[in-house]
């Protein structure tokens, strides 16, 4: 048998060693069990045991009874416990020790990459020269485990966490089934509301469900309650500004809006088109500004009886 790190063993209890531990064999190879590593009640010599194989601190190969949170070649979701900036993240990997996720795993931008708190679908795997490390799950592999999502979720807020993140938009992997693994998702870029890590935590309505069980996302409210919040938001705006005036319009720029405002352009415009249609603001140019009446309205105040009362 060969012994390989990453990779849960049946071994036989050899002997003790103290004050160090004691030594597992699978006949022919033997590992180092050290005592911090044991779980339950005390071994017995010649009894088989299944334990963890992994790492220590001076790189050589040991064992642990204790149960880590992911075995090599498969996929799980690990917590981010620290990071590091010049080598990576470290996931928690339930053992009391960490996982390392290098850079050349994450984003280039590091506004993208995971902070702690985050979790990231990884796979676990070893590096050049035999270590254990963290690669992050690719589609295909987290798409074998999703299900399909039901059309009864169209329209529906769901929640996840976000596998890739790229400038057309960013995938999730949604919550549900027995390993928390749902259905698998994606948010174009027009539908997020800002930039989105990996590993992040998100909220997302979704707006279309695929035939092949995957669902396209929006961080975005539907079109009709969007544009009475982005309109009530824009008025607002506009209230607070002096003059009542905004070098803002349907002319400017997406990127601009999308700054400002936190909405794309579309939905900027609907919602100053029913600013408009409700004789609230007018466009000159590049500039948006409140109607005569919208003005008076805002210097009268409320109307009288509308106070807190005796």
């Amino acid at each position: 048998m060969t012994l390989v790190a990453g990779t849960t063993v049946r071994l036989k209890l050899a002997r003790e060693v103290s004050p160090y531990g004691y030594f597992m064999t699978d006949g022919e190879t033997e590992v180092l069990m050290h005592y911090t590593e044991l779980v339950g009640h005390r071994p017995q010599i010649g009894q088989f045991y299944d334990v963890f194989l992994f790492f220590d601190s001076e790189d050589r190969i040991a064992a642990t009874m204790k149960k880590p949170l992911i075995q090599l070649g498969q996929v799980a979701r690990l917590a981010v416990a620290d990071i590091h900036p010049k080598i990576g993240a470290f996931l928690e990997m339930g053992l009391g020790r960490q996982l390392l996720l290098p850079l050349s795993e994450q984003p280039e931008l590091k506004e993208l990459r995971p902070k702690r708190g985050d979790e990231v679908h990884v796979i676990l795997a070893h590096d050049k020269i035999g270590r254990l490390v963290a690669k992050v799950a690719f589609e295909e592999e987290l798409a074998e485990l999703a299900f399909h999502a039901p059309q009864s979720w169209h329209n529906t807020w769901v929640e996840g966490w976000v596998t890739k993140t790229l400038k057309i938009g960013s995938f999730v992997m949604i919550d549900g089934g027995v390993l928390g693994f749902g259905a698998y998702g994606f948010i174009p870029a027009d539908d997020r509301t800002r930039l989105l890590r990996l590993g992040e935590r998100v909220k997302a309505r979704v707006t279309f469900v695929r035939e092949d069980g995957r669902v396209n996302l929006s961080m975005n409210q539907r079109k009709e309650v969007g544009r009475l919040e982005d309109s009530e938001r824009i008025l607002k705006f506009l209230k607070d500004r002096p003059n009542g005036a905004m070098p803002y319009s349907d002319e400017t720029e997406a990127d601009i809006i999308k700054q400002k405002f936190g909405i794309s352009k579309g939905a900027f415009k609907r919602a100053i088109g029913k600013l408009m249609r409700e004789g609230l603001v007018t466009q000159e140019g590049n500039w948006t500004k409140l109607t005569e009446q919208a003005a008076a309205a805002e210097q009268q105040g409320p109307p009288a009886g509308t106070g807190s009362g005796e």
